[in-house]
């Protein structure tokens, strides 16, 4: 019997993962994002991103679904999922505007309140943990580099939205 898989091609053989930036940041993401779940689900009963959206609505960041949806790069439905889910737990509550009647806020409970305040001590010890052996300096070289990447990326994405690929 044969194998059906074909033979992979020299330039996935060769790929280096460990020396590609994007799949490094990518894991770093993915790392820092289970160590927040795992304390957030023990100490709030809450997931990473649930906790992570009470935070930013209590910090004023992101007041509307669409702010919140922009910052997480996720879609509106789930974005609406994830409020859906919050408002079901009591944790935050949809306000209309007085001004806009159109515009619907998004508003912590004083429990959501209480879950939003204690995220940056969980933010900042699994930072802490994930960042062990590194000097203040390259901490401080680290944020400037991610800083620089995160323009790119904002560049990137405006060149891409004038500039979208031809369709073949």
């Amino acid at each position: 019997m044969t194998d059906p898989t074909p033979p992979l091609p020299p330039e996935v053989l060769d790929y280096d993962f460990g020396e590609s930036v994007g799949y490094l940041i990518s894991r770093v993401k993915s790392t820092l994002s289970n160590l927040i779940t795992q304390r957030t689900v023990a100490e709030l009963g809450v997931t990473s991103q649930q906790a992570s959206v009470l935070f930013m609505v209590g910090s004023g960041k992101c007041l509307l679904a669409a702010e919140l949806a922009r910052e997480y790069g996720i879609d509106a439905s789930a974005v609406t999922r994830l409020v859906d889910r919050l408002e079901k737990r009591g944790l935050l509550r949809r306000v209309r505007c007085s001004e806009d009647r159109r515009a619907v806020r998004l508003a912590l409970t004083p429990e959501g309140s209480a879950i939003a305040a204690r995220m940056p001590a969980i933010f900042q010890s699994v930072t802490e943990q994930l960042s062990a052996g590194l000097s203040p300096e390259e901490i401080g070289f680290l944020k400037s580099m991610l800083r620089r990447v995160l323009a790119n990326s904002c560049e990137a994405m405006q060149s891409a939205s004038q500039n979208p690929p031809a369709n073949s």
